[in-house]
């Protein structure tokens, strides 16, 4: 009951911050609270929001993916291949774009457990393979795909926002029921918190991590058809700079760089803080250098607040064990 508690507590802040946000860029631009700005980002959101949904699970179990972006702009390339090259419908091309993400994904994660490299290695290795495969696959050429993968990114006229963005809030929900109802999920943080623990209760840690690597990579593949989606063209440098923007988000959401504690609906709201923040810092007028700063100091301010958070705890648990310990020892 507490832990629920605690869990809509932290839902409650953050959807504080992002209308925060959103009332501070309405009193600076006189036309940030409108229709448009709302749609602009929910159409802006979806490859962010389902790469960072990886990113979060990665993170909680102690690791990290810095390929996400490379491993993007590889399978948005083989989509562009697919669809212009080889004339494949659009479904089979998805297809295939999530395929090349989820064997991407596996092999960080195969040569991470089976090997003992840090993921940070691994996967620094991965971005240059990927972003290099996705050179070649496209001769370093723009693919124009054009109507056959934007209709994707259009706004439905009942709803009002694109199907990719439907997909994106189902993607997180599952994650969260994932994370915080299933035994997988469950496994996941035990292996952030103490992985050594989890292998004494006679557990291995290996395929659950293999599993995370791999989802991230799939949901990195579904992504790469958001971006082309939103585009209409397959760019071999697209996902640059991805992984920054996942960690970010991820970072914000208050999920632990430690491991071991994390949310996928946090996560959500810390792309909708990053992606509120891009349009309420280009409506002002601030410029890109500007921009930048501005980012990479609030991810710096939540990184600051995880640490404060865990210092926090580690006191309390050591006050609890102080007076646990006398209680036990009167007795």
């Amino acid at each position: 009951m507490i832990r629920k508690t605690q869990r809509w507590g932290d839902y409650t802040a953050m959807l504080v911050i992002w209308i925060g946000l959103l009332l501070l860029f309405g009193m600076l631009a006189d036309h940030f609270l409108t229709p448009r700005t709302f749609l602009t980002l929910a159409n802006r959101i979806p490859t962010l929001a389902v790469v960072a949904a990886g990113m979060t699970l990665v993170l909680i179990i102690g690791g990290i993916d810095l390929s996400v972006g490379s491993v993007l702009g590889l399978c948005g390339a083989i989509l562009g291949v697919a669809m212009v090259n080889w004339q494949w419908p659009l479904w089979s091309a998805a297809l295939l774009s999530l395929g090349i993400g989820g064997l991407a994904g596996t092999v960080n994660g195969l040569v991470s457990v089976r090997f003992g490299i840090p993921s940070f290695i691994v996967t620094l290795g991965m971005l240059e393979i990927a972003r290099g495969l996705a050179y070649l696959a496209t001769r370093s050429e723009t693919k124009y795909i054009g109507s056959r993968v934007e209709n994707l990114a259009a706004t439905l006229p009942v709803l009002g926002v694109s199907a990719a963005f439907i997909i994106a809030v189902l993607v997180i929900a599952a994650g969260q029921l994932v994370l915080s109802r299933s035994v997988f999920g469950r496994y996941l943080v035990a292996i952030g918190t103490n992985e050594q623990a989890f292998r004494l209760a006679g557990l291995k840690p290996g395929w659950p991590k293999i599993a995370v690597f791999s989802l991230t990579g799939l949901l990195t593949g579904l992504g790469a058809v958001f971006y082309c989606s939103r585009l209409g063209s397959a760019d071999p440098n697209a996902g640059s700079g991805l992984e920054l923007s996942a960690i970010a988000a991820v970072v914000i959401g208050g999920t632990s760089l430690m491991g071991g504690r994390g949310s996928v609906v946090n996560t959500f709201f810390g792309v909708l803080i990053i992606a509120t923040l891009e349009a309420g810092l280009a409506q002002v007028g601030a410029s890109e250098p500007a921009k930048r700063v501005i980012t990479g100091a609030v991810i710096i301010i939540a990184v600051i607040l995880d640490a404060w958070r865990h210092h926090l705890a580690g006191n309390r648990l050591a006050l609890f064990k102080r007076l646990f310990g006398s209680s036990q020892s009167r007795t």
